[in-house]
């Protein structure tokens, strides 16, 4: 399953041991770098970076990685298509023939960087979700004092998804096994009933969790643990090779702000 499988690399990638402090300043640092690049040179170069290290380096499946990345991917790609037409003036560099639609060189330059930030960012957060699991990223979360009440509800919020597609792929398969999507009209009519019943088998999980946990004394508060380690335990070569990699980083971002393709 998708969840299990997100789930199981978080916690058994070869990054597991790394210090969690350093990951999310690593993460959170080489996102910034994409963000404020001006061109599209750097955030093209973090994406491939940060996949080579999650792919190479932290071991996950590249089949696996590159369906995490699909999505995200199509989305930019069809951003970078609509700023591309609809953004920008000046020089039109191609023309469609057809309700003056026409690619501008401002509209193109602006759409590439919008699509190079998102997969730059994106690649980052998959470096943070596929080597280090939830539970750490909250203990993070909590000691730079983000208030609790907003870490329940992601706690919450990541718990039950997992819950939403538990019930969702049961129902799948428990339709599957009698023939629910043999035909067209039938996966039409299994989809319809899947869709109608999953909110209300999932409300009814929702509320047994939450019985459970109040059977286990639950007090609106909601422990973690954490590993042992700080910022203090990062150690200096790891902080030396972060700080050389993001002036790096820095270096590129300003030499390469004024590329442009067109």
């Amino acid at each position: 399953m998708f969840s299990n499988t997100l789930d199981n690399y978080a916690h058994s990638n070869k990054y597991n041991d790394l210090n969690t402090y350093f990951k999310v300043l690593f993460g959170i640092l080489t996102m910034l770098m994409s963000l404020i690049s001006t061109s599209p040179v750097v955030p093209l170069i973090i994406a491939l970076f940060m996949s080579v290290l999650i792919i190479f380096g932290a071991k996950v499946s590249y089949k696996f990685y590159l369906k995490f990345f699909f999505f995200p991917f199509s989305f930019g790609l069809i951003t970078f298509i609509f700023m591309a037409i609809f953004f920008g003036v000046g020089v039109h560099i191609l023309e469609f023939g057809i309700f003056n639609l026409a690619v501008t060189a401002d509209g193109f330059n602006l759409g590439l960087l919008v699509f190079a930030r998102m997969l730059g960012g994106f690649a980052c957060l998959a470096f943070l979700a596929l080597t280090t699991p939830m539970t750490e990223l909250f203990s993070v979360l909590r000691l730079i004092k983000i208030p609790q009440i907003v870490l329940e509800i992601a706690m919450l919020m990541y718990r039950y998804i997992f819950v939403f597609l538990d019930e969702a792929i049961n129902m799948y398969h428990t339709q599957e096994t009698r023939l629910g999507y043999s035909s067209l009209k039938k996966s039409f009519k299994s989809m319809g009933m899947l869709g109608s019943n999953l909110f209300i088998r999932t409300w009814m999980k929702g509320e047994q969790a939450y019985i459970a946990m109040e059977s286990r004394c639950y007090d609106g508060s909601i422990r973690t643990v954490k590993k042992q380690g700080s910022i203090k335990t990062i150690g200096t070569r790891n902080l030396v090779l972060l700080v050389l990699f993001e002036l790096v980083l820095i270096m590129g971002v300003y030499f390469t702000g004024s590329f442009r393709i067109f």
